[in-house]
């Protein structure tokens, strides 16, 4: 009786866990602490006039491919927002100085670098159009 308690709690408390995990998954947060600056040296390209949507991506990631189409379609949509791809594993070292952990893994930029709101996962489209509202400041 006590192994199939120990089994039944077990069950349960992984079920919440990954509830929990893909409840935040794409769900555009806000950076605490420092709060990091992107240069264009870093980006390998010009900032957006008004913000930049940097997303790290790998060359086998599915949901990669979906978070650039709703990238660029956001991108598209507002005026002055530019979105820059990076392949994760060609800037290891980016990578790592940003602890970016998983692909895809998207910063919303403010025209000046300074990065407002980062998303680990495939974000909805929504969330990364309030996310670029609170960079552009509308």
């Amino acid at each position: 009786m006590t192994g199939l308690t120990v089994v039944i709690v077990t069950l349960a408390l992984a079920t919440l866990a990954g509830v929990a995990l893909r409840r935040r998954s794409g769900v555009p947060r806000e950076v605490r602490g420092d709060v990091e600056r992107l240069t264009p040296d870093e980006l390998g390209t010009a900032l957006g006039e008004r913000a930049t949507l940097v997303q790290f991506s790998s060359a086998f990631c599915q949901p990669c491919r979906a978070t650039r189409r709703i990238l660029d379609e956001v991108a598209r949509m507002v005026p002055g927002v530019a979105h820059v791809e990076i392949d994760a594993e060609s800037r290891l070292e980016l990578v790592r100085s940003l602890n970016i952990l998983r692909t895809p893994t998207v910063i919303v930029l403010d025209r000046s670098g300074y990065v407002v709101r980062r998303a680990s996962g495939q974000p909805r489209k929504a969330d990364v159009i309030g996310a670029l509202g609170l960079a552009i400041g509308e």
